[in-house]
């Protein structure tokens, strides 16, 4: 509770008990503006998540860099002429870009549309019998930890309030249909994204060929690799080096392994 005066709050709050590793007499103005600031940024990132804008992206430029390379690799492996690696790079691009956006945009939308048949039958529920909705919501509140009744009482408000179905459609079932984010910001992110990482190790081909083509593809994929991991692990206060490493490391796995099936293949067929 806090008691405010003509010159100063107390704050008598038991953070004791609720949290003994702090002190509010060693506490600093500094130590404030720092939290706020920490989760200012968490929730702009929440709302980039919950958007599918971030997984969209990411997902869209790795995959765009991995697939291609690979294919690049892979057909030159075979011991294809330059201007094939490129008709067969700018198609891989544009398949893949449209491939990545329809299947975007088909799970995310089908992600909703499952939320809101699922929020529909909750609704259903409540008009039936709102006690048996309760009954689930309070069990639900209780897995958080609160007791019976003050579980019992965030029920009442939160209903009281306008919000009781979407309150306790994420607390029964996890999920509401607002969680799901835009299936058109998934579609254009990946769409873009694809068509960006597709491109880079293709780039090369369109002035040399050979062996400079295939290192320049190589570099240029793994620096971008680099690049995508690194801005990853700054996201998520991880290493960012060992983020781009990772990353690294698994574009050169995959691309070796295409470009050995590619050369087996090259002397097969």
């Amino acid at each position: 509770m806090i008691i405010r005066g003509h010159t100063r709050e107390v704050d008598e709050t038991d953070w004791a008990r609720l949290a003994p590793h702090w002190d509010p007499a060693t506490a600093s103005e500094d130590d404030g503006r720092a939290a706020e600031h920490a989760l200012d940024a968490a929730e702009k990132t929440a709302e980039r998540v919950a958007g599918g804008g971030i997984r969209a992206a990411v997902l869209g430029v790795n995959d765009g860099l991995v697939t291609n390379l690979c294919l690049i690799l892979g057909v030159v492996g075979a011991h294809t002429e330059a201007s094939t690696v490129r008709l067969t790079g700018l198609m891989s691009l544009l398949a893949g870009a449209l491939s990545m956006a329809a299947g975007e945009w088909v799970s995310v939308r089908s992600q909703k549309e499952i939320a809101e048949s699922m929020d529909g039958d909750l609704r259903r529920a409540w008009e039936l019998s709102p006690p048996a909705v309760f009954a689930r919501f309070s069990r639900g509140l209780r897995g958080f930890g609160l007791d019976r009744r003050t579980a019992r009482r965030a029920e009442e408000e939160v209903t009281l309030a306008g919000s009781g179905p979407t309150v306790a459609s994420r607390v029964i079932f996890g999920v509401t249909p607002d969680d799901g984010g835009s299936p058109v910001t998934a579609a254009l992110s990946s769409l873009l994204l694809f068509g960006v990482g597709a491109f880079v190790p293709l780039v090369p081909w369109f002035f040399t060929e050979g062996t400079a083509a295939v290192v320049l593809s190589a570099v240029l994929t793994g620096a971008a690799s680099l690049a995508v991991g690194g801005f990853l692990g700054l996201q998520s206060d991880r290493s960012w080096w060992w983020t781009a490493l990772r990353q690294l490391l698994i574009v050169a796995l995959a691309s070796a392994i295409t470009y050995g099936l590619g050369a087996l293949a090259g002397t097969a067929v």
